[in-house]
């Protein structure tokens, strides 16, 4: 992609609004515009990081066995009334009426809606567990919406939605949840420590947080600092096995947010030199609720015996545009975003350090094109700006790699390879830079060139 080309309005000072860095370095960046209060629109570079971080959460989703469904915006005020949680559930929940007059609110979650769903369509005992997620705008009505992404009142959200016979068959597909929250997070490049939590407004009597450590972050955190040396399990894990070894790993180590934190254990689990009070973003929940809801909206299947059972259930959310703000929280330095391989919107980006010159122009497109064969996304700032402008520009939007071309480098047939993250450079020849990205570049490693013919 050319930058000439597309959409992409930087800005050079930081805006008055902005408190945090991400707030400052997603609107500079040009990742987002406030169109409202806590409202976003998400221009073409923020699109793409919330595209791969999509990509990312379905297929760990995936991989554990749940099923995605697209479950509409608006709900009928009805469906809340059965749960109880319409006049509940506060401020927070745009209310709307339609030119029938039919009461609808603008969902904050769904809970009600694919619990209607699944009574509807699932009447058997044989027909469970189902797990049914979606990824789908919400709309809370947030007092004081500020931080960026991180505290909108519109967002994305991944929310997945378990329903079992029993309160054994639910904790288990917590658990599958549980795993494929922290493989999903550690692939999105950042350490969430899950954290015991509230279940808040939608019930029950478990749950967890995924908090991304950060002093910027809203949530008062205690853990164990032994937590964070913890292992991911790998892509092999099985989902269908018994996974209570690895949960136990996870949660004998204390781990609390402030709402549920209890000081005489903490001190008494937690050796003074181990503990570690901090901030930290949430950026996933998962809860289980048992028959919260489908007792009141009788949700239930028939058993061997023609006797009904009701369905017990467990809620799992992950903040998709909140993760881009806390990413870049903990992605980042004074020239810019340091994006993680995995959700980088480009991978690399060419700068062409000679504008007009028809040489570095050739050579970059060339480059590019070879590049993108490989399956590289290219963004090539082929601009008439200065080439320090362009620099500064390029480390402000954080490709994990940049790729200078000069006439002097292309004298002596070299370009400049930069790995974002560390400032670390290399000149090597545009076979080179090639054969480096075909062979496929392990992230967060030393760069080393490839062998001379």
């Amino acid at each position: 992609m050319r930058l000439s080309r597309y959409f992409l309005p930087t800005l050079k000072d930081n805006p008055a609004e902005a408190q945090i860095a991400s707030h400052r370095l997603m609107l500079r960046a040009g990742l987002v515009r406030q169109e409202a209060a806590g409202i976003y629109a998400w221009l073409p570079l923020g699109l793409r990081v919330l595209q791969r971080i999509e990509r990312i959460v379905r297929e760990e989703l995936d991989r554990a066995g749940a099923i995605e469904l697209l479950m509409p915006t608006l709900q009928l005020a009805d469906l809340w009334r059965e749960s109880g949680r319409y006049d509940a559930y506060g401020p927070e929940m745009l209310r709307i009426r339609d030119r029938h007059e039919r009461e609808l609110l603008y969902g904050p979650t769904n809970e009600e809606m694919v619990t209607e769903i699944v009574r509807a369509g699932v009447n058997s005992w044989r027909e469970l567990p189902r797990n049914l997620y979606q990824i789908q705008w919400k709309f809370r009505d947030e007092q004081r919406p500020r931080f960026g992404v991180m505290r909108g009142r519109e967002f994305l959200m991944k929310d997945g939605y378990s329903f079992d016979l029993d309160e054994a068959g639910a904790r288990r597909s917590y658990q599958r949840m549980f795993v494929a929250y922290l493989r999903a997070f550690a692939r999105l490049g950042v350490k969430a420590i899950p954290m015991r939590a509230e279940t808040g407004p939608i019930g029950g009597d478990l749950s967890h947080e995924f908090i991304v450590l950060a002093e910027s972050g809203e949530s008062d955190v205690y853990c164990d600092r032994r937590v964070l040396d913890l292992t991911v399990p790998g892509a092999d894990v099985d989902h269908d096995g018994d996974l209570e070894p690895l949960i136990r790993a996870w949660t004998s180590r204390y781990a609390a947010t402030s709402d549920v934190h209890d000081p005489v254990r903490y001190e008494a689990e937690v050796p003074e030199g181990q503990r570690l009070h901090t901030r930290g973003i949430e950026v996933g929940q998962i809860f289980y609720f048992g028959t919260k809801y489908s007792q009141p909206m009788r949700a239930q299947v028939t058993m061997p015996d023609g006797s009904a059972r009701l369905l017990h259930g467990g809620s799992y959310g992950i903040g998709v545009s909140r993760l881009v703000g806390a990413i870049i929280e903990a992605c980042h330095d004074d020239a810019g975003i340091t994006w993680p391989d995995a959700v980088a919107p480009f991978d690399v980006g060419i700068v062409d350090a000679k504008a007009g010159d028809s040489g570095t122009s050739a050579a970059c497109s060339q480059l590019a094109a070879r590049l993108e064969a490989q399956g590289v996304c290219v963004l090539w700032d082929d601009t008439e700006a200065r080439a320090g402008a362009k620099f500064a520009n390029m480390d402000l939007i954080g490709l994990p790699w940049q790729v200078v071309v000069g006439p002097r480098g292309l004298a002596n047939g070299v370009v400049e390879l930069k790995r974002r993250a560390t400032g670390e450079r290399l000149e090597l020849s545009p076979d080179e830079v090639v054969a480096k990205f075909a062979a496929g570049v392990p992230s967060g490693t030393a760069m080393a060139a490839p062998p001379r013919q």
